[in-house]
C-alpha cells in the first residue's frame, strides 16, 4: 500500500501545525505533463512517483481541511485524515481519463474527512443516511445568520436537500445545543442546587431492592447468630474459631489438640455444622422474602 512506503511531513508532530502548513505550501506544484508522467510511473509500481504526486497535493488537503474548522475537531487530525484520502486518490488515479489529479482527489479527501467527523463529533449519531449526512455538512453554510432557524428557513433547507422538516429541526437543535455535565459544579456551594445526575433513576433505590438489601443484611447479622445458636456448643465454637475470627482462624490440628480428637474428626464436625447452618439460613431467607 502506498501509505506504508512513504514518509510524509509530520502533522502537528515535532513541529507546529503552522510549520507543517508552511512546509507543504513551499513544495512545488506539478505541471500537467509532469503529473501525467508521474501517474504513469505510479501505475507501473514506482513508489517514488507516488510520493511526488502526494507531496505536490498536500496543500490541497490543508485548504479543504480548513473548511471544516467549525466542528470542534483538531485541525491536525482533519489534515491527517485528508492525507489518507489523498493517498487513496493517488492509488486509484488514471491519467488516461483526462482529469487532473486535483479534481479527482477532492472527492477522496472530503470523503475521509467526512467519515472522521461523523465518527468523532459528539452530535452526529443521527446522520446515518446519505440525505442526513448532506444535511449535516450543509446546514452551517445554508444558514443566513447565527440565529435559530425560522420555520420558513428550515422548510426551504429541507426542500433544497430533500429531507424532512423534522430532520432539519432536529439537526439544528443538535448542532446548536450545548453539552451539560451530569455532575454538580464544585464551585457552586449552594446546598439546595442539584446536578442532572441527581434526577436520574437509581435502580438500587426501588422498594423491592431496598427490601432485598435489608433481608440480605439481616441474614448476615441476626440470621447468622440465630443459626449458630442452633448448633451444639462444640460445633459452634469450632465454626467460630475456624471462620468467624477477626484475624486468621485456627487450623484443624490446633482444634484437634484443644479438644483431644483427630484433625479428621474436627473436619467432620465442621462439615456437619456448616451444612446445618446452610439449611437454617436457607429457611430464614425464604421467610424474609414472603
Amino acid at each position: 500500500m502506498i501509505s506504508n512506503a512513504l514518509t510524509l511531513p509530520a502533522v502537528g508532530g515535532a513541529g507546529s501545525l503552522e510549520q507543517y502548513i508552511h512546509t507543504v505550501n513551499s513544495l512545488p506544484m506539478l505541471s500537467a505533463e509532469e503529473e501525467t508522467e508521474l501517474a504513469k510511473r505510479r501505475l507501473q509500481g514506482d513508489l517514488e512517483a507516488a510520493k511526488q504526486l502526494i507531496l505536490s497535493h498536500l496543500r490541497v488537503v490543508v485548504s479543504i481541511a480548513r473548511g471544516y474548522d467549525g466542528y470542534g475537531l483538531n485541525q491536525a487530525d482533519l489534515i491527517q485524515e485528508g492525507n489518507i484520502g489523498l493517498m487513496k486518490a493517488v492509488k486509484r488515479y488514471e491519467p488516461s481519463r483526462g482529469a487532473r489529479l486535483f479534481s479527482f482527489a477532492v472527492h477522496w479527501i472530503k470523503a475521509e474527512i467526512h467519515e472522521f467527523i461523523l465518527k468523532n463529533w459528539r452530535l452526529v449519531r443521527i446522520a446515518t443516511t446519505k440525505p442526513q449526512r448532506k444535511l449535516f455538512f450543509n446546514l452551517r453554510s445554508m444558514r443566513s445568520s447565527l440565529n435559530a432557524l425560522s420555520p420558513k428557513e428550515a422548510q426551504a433547507i429541507a426542500d433544497d436537500l430533500g429531507v424532512k422538516l423534522s430532520e432539519v429541526m432536529e439537526m439544528e437543535q443538535r448542532m446548536t445545543g450545548r453539552d451539560i455535565g451530569l455532575l454538580a459544579d464544585n464551585s457552586n456551594q449552594d446546598e439546595d442546587s442539584y446536578a442532572p445526575i441527581d434526577w436520574l433513576d437509581d435502580e438500587n433505590s426501588t422498594p423491592e431492592n431496598q427490601l432485598a438489601q435489608q433481608a440480605h443484611y439481616s441474614l448476615q447479622t441476626e440470621g447468622l447468630n440465630n443459626a449458630l445458636m442452633q448448633l451444639d456448643e462444640r460445633s459452634r465454637n469450632i465454626v467460630k474459631s475456624r471462620w468467624l475470627q477477626d484475624d486468621s482462624g485456627l487450623t484443624l490440628h490446633q482444634l484437634a489438640d484443644e479438644y483431644g480428637v483427630s484433625a479428621e474428626r474436627i473436619r467432620q464436625i465442621e462439615a456437619k455444622a456448616i451444612e446445618k447452618l446452610r439449611t437454617f439460613l436457607a429457611a430464614e431467607k425464604e421467610n424474609c422474602l414472603i
